[in-house]
């Protein structure tokens, strides 16, 4: 059996090696995230100051979300002129290979500054990986899937996030069971070189995988861009404004439910390193669970109305949140992560990469859905666990500040998507496209 032209086995299998590839991406790039706060500020940046080693960590972990928007036009641009597939097996070897070289890595002890000068490099690496990554897994599940259930397989992808960071957190909390001076020494370099594994198994899967129909239909036709990220900003600059803007409420909170949260926990709140990240593990999986769910659902009701609905939640609940877990209870620590990442994040998630997918003509898809991807994830992303971390120290420790920094993103998600045009279940098509990022 067909549907839309594509054999169902074959569509299923693209959207298998776009969520298996996903899933080793992210977990490659969490797995610094969640290190950074446990190890890297006291390895790598030593400070007499605790506080000041964290924010260096963070700093550490924010910068390459700057350099992502380079990966994703370089990547996005043999994406759309060469094809999806070549692309992603770059991408992937790229992020594997600093991966596997940060768990090498002596320490500051043994090289000096030249310790954190490789982890900066090393973690660059990794950005310019992952920059040209999500746009390739995002399109390689769209773009095979049939056109009633676009919104369920454009959520896969989005699934590998979250598998990616369960699986490096889990990692590093089995790791944490060891003693405080064995993580220290070598147990938090185990799960980084491991991913050697998962990059050879996701390398193998992407192999196997030929080139989007959609991609190839444009190839046949002529209809490739000469110079993809020109004729993105030439014709279609305001769906890259709504796809930088929409994507500040699905970047900024996560790090705080996620990255932040563990440093707040512990440092702050005084729970132990295991309840933290017991509990975002926790909520990660039921976030896992969730996004397909949503996705599927967003094929009957679309993608906007979840959307605003998951951003409006956002808003309502920044306080209730911290005042959640002030209550000191490790059960009210997971249920407050759980309603954060899990009720109210998957649905704006779920549906981020479809609605990005369908302003965007095929010709610059690639580079649409990447460069407006990493530009609000450079905005808002990777600085987030440090700009939550500064507003603690200037204010004492108060949370006002975070809750209102959670809301602003959102408020600035909310009015940037009520610029999107819905369409349920259906890609723009070249013309519609063009219509309206002119209109």
């Amino acid at each position: 059996m067909k549907e839309t032209g594509v054999e169902r086995k074959t569509a299923n299998r693209a959207l298998i090696a776009s969520l298996i590839g996903s899933s080793i991406e992210w977990y490659d790039y969490f797995l610094y995230g969640t290190v950074a706060a446990l190890v890297f500020s006291k390895l790598y940046f030593p400070s007499d100051d605790p506080t000041v080693g964290l924010m260096l960590a963070y700093a550490s972990f924010a910068i390459p979300f700057f350099i992502r928007p380079l990966g994703g036009v370089i990547f996005s641009h043999i994406g759309d002129k060469i094809g999806r597939k070549k692309t992603l097996v770059m991408t992937l070897s790229l992020m594997g290979i600093a991966t596997i070289l940060i768990g090498l890595l002596p320490t500051y002890e043994t090289i000096g500054t030249w310790a954190p000068i490789l982890l900066i490099f090393l973690r660059l690496v990794q950005g310019l990986g992952i920059g040209g990554e999500w746009g390739g897994a995002l399109l390689l599940a769209v773009e095979y899937a049939p056109e009633n259930k676009k919104g369920f397989f454009g959520s896969i992808p989005q699934m590998g996030v979250t598998i990616g960071m369960l699986l490096g957190t889990l990692s590093i909390s089995l790791m944490t069971l060891l003693p405080d001076e064995a993580f220290l020494a070598w147990g938090w370099r185990v799960p980084f070189i491991l991913s050697a594994v998962l990059v050879f198994l996701g390398l193998w899967i992407r192999n196997g995988l030929d080139e989007t129909p959609a991609f190839k239909q444009a190839k046949e036709t002529g209809n490739i861009a000469k110079v993809p990220i020109v004729d993105t900003f030439k014709y279609h600059w305001r769906s890259v404004l709504i796809a930088v803007g929409a994507k500040f409420v699905e970047t900024a909170p996560f790090y705080i439910f996620s990255t932040f949260i563990i440093s707040y926990a512990t440092g702050i709140l005084s729970f132990e390193q295991s309840a933290a990240l017991n509990a975002v593990t926790i909520a990660t999986l039921v976030t896992t669970i969730l996004i397909p769910i949503m996705g599927r659902w967003s094929d009957s009701i679309g993608r906007k109305p979840l959307y605003i609905a998951g951003t409006v939640a956002m808003i309502l609940y920044a306080f209730p949140y911290f005042y959640l877990l002030s209550q000191g209870s490790v059960l009210l620590l997971t249920v407050a992560t759980i309603i954060g990442l899990g009720l109210i994040w998957s649905p704006i998630t779920a549906v981020l990469g479809t609605m990005f997918s369908e302003i965007f003509s095929t010709n610059v898809r690639y580079t649409g859905v990447t460069v407006g991807y990493q530009l609000g994830a450079a905005l808002a992303g990777g600085t987030a666990p440090l700009v939550a971390t500064a507003l603690l120290s200037a204010y004492n420790n108060s949370f006002i500040p975070v809750a209102l920094y959670i809301i602003a993103t959102a408020i600035i998600s909310l009015v940037t998507v009520l610029f999107v045009k819905e369409k349920k279940n259906k890609v723009v098509e070249d013309k519609q496209n063009i219509d309206f990022t002119q209109s």
